[in-house]
């Protein structure tokens, strides 16, 4: 009988592959190192909104802190965060000091956000160069990203969908799911949809749940866009 060499076989056979993939992150920007005051902050968060915060991805942004960075306690805030159904997965912008003391908590240190790097920032993002059409309902589960321009729907967004784009998001439909344009900082960008029934909304990071929608709104045609860093929901005339 021959025998089959096991080292051929996982030559043959890779135990696993590595791919590039897009997750929404949900960034939370830490101001203060009150834990009495964070957690209560995050209680009535998670109350407007439990299903989105189960299990969501969140980075640690320190750019904005007030108070002193001596003595933060990794450890508490990780475990805070995972009570309340969120998964640190880890630390921006902190110095070396306090990203060391991150990684003892488990949590490693990313890039630094874009208003912190050395290039100059441009006046305005660059616009869009490509637009990605997609000519199907996007059903529950499926996400559809569209890098570096617009992204067109011709059907339906299914409740459980999310939709991507660094541009703007155009939906000939009824909009169920997540939509999520301008999300590499394109605060100009703007989401058009036919009926809005959305789980989330988003521009440039900043957001709106359902639970946050004005009745008025809802099944209603309209268009997205940020005023002084504010989301606004106008109804579209016909």
């Amino acid at each position: 009988m021959l025998l089959r060499s096991p080292h051929l076989a996982s030559e043959e056979t890779p135990p696993f592959e590595l791919k590039g993939s897009l997750f929404t992150l949900t960034v939370l920007h830490l101001f203060q190192m009150d834990r009495t005051a964070i957690e209560r902050h995050l209680v009535e968060k998670v109350k407007q909104a439990p299903s989105f915060f189960n299990n969501t991805p969140v980075v640690i942004d320190l750019e904005g802190m007030t108070d002193s960075l001596d003595g933060l306690d990794f450890n508490g805030l990780y475990e805070l965060l995972r009570a309340h159904g969120m998964v640190p997965v880890g630390l921006r912008n902190g110095t070396p000091i306090q990203q060391a003391a991150a990684r003892l908590a488990g949590l490693p240190a990313l890039p630094e956000s874009r208003a912190n790097s050395g290039a100059k920032k441009p006046d305005k993002p660059e616009p869009a160069l490509h637009s990605r059409l997609v000519n199907h309902p996007v059903r529950s589960g499926q996400q559809i990203y569209a890098p570096d321009g617009d992204l067109i729907v011709l059907g339906a967004v299914s409740a459980g969908a999310e939709v991507i784009a660094d541009g703007n998001i155009h939906i000939y439909g009824v909009l169920r799911g997540r939509a999520l344009a301008g999300v590499r900082g394109d605060a100009e960008a703007r989401i058009f949809c036919q009926s809005l029934e959305a789980e989330l909304v988003s521009i440039a990071g900043r957001y709106r749940i359902s639970e946050q929608l004005d009745p008025a709104d809802r099944s209603k045609a309209v268009q997205i866009h940020l005023t002084e860093d504010r989301l606004v929901i106008e109804h579209l005339t016909r």
